[in-house]
């Protein structure tokens, strides 16, 4: 069973950084995406940022020139820097994994707390 283990958060000021990092038990070459969700109180789950085996990236527009999505293959580590951190970043982020075999299978993170002050 492939676990997802996150870090990095914590409390930070308006207009901070944190590095969030998440490591897996298991390569993550295997992994078709790698993923960054978030879930604020009395919200729902949604996608910060993703990475494909090939590299490409996707953000959500919310963060979009402030957090930057990452691979780390050697280390089978997946990072999420993120910068200017404004207090609606505050949530639970997730880290996600998904790979393809005869269907879909996704793989989570217990979450990391980020919480911005204003």
């Amino acid at each position: 069973q492939v676990q997802l283990v996150e870090s990095g958060g914590g409390l930070v000021q308006y207009g901070g950084s944190l590095r969030l990092s998440c490591a897996a038990s298991e390569s993550i070459i295997r992994f078709k995406v790698m993923a960054w969700y978030r879930q604020a109180p009395g919200k729902q789950r949604e996608l910060v940022a993703d990475v494909t085996g090939d590299g490409s990236t996707n953000y959500a527009d919310s963060v979009k020139g402030r957090f930057t999505i990452s691979r780390d293959y050697d280390k089978d580590m997946v990072y999420l820097q993120m910068n200017s951190l404004k207090p609606e970043d505050t949530a639970v982020y997730y880290c996600n994994a998904e790979e393809v075999r005869l269907a879909t299978i996704e793989y989570w993170g217990q979450g990391t707390q980020v919480t911005v002050s204003s």
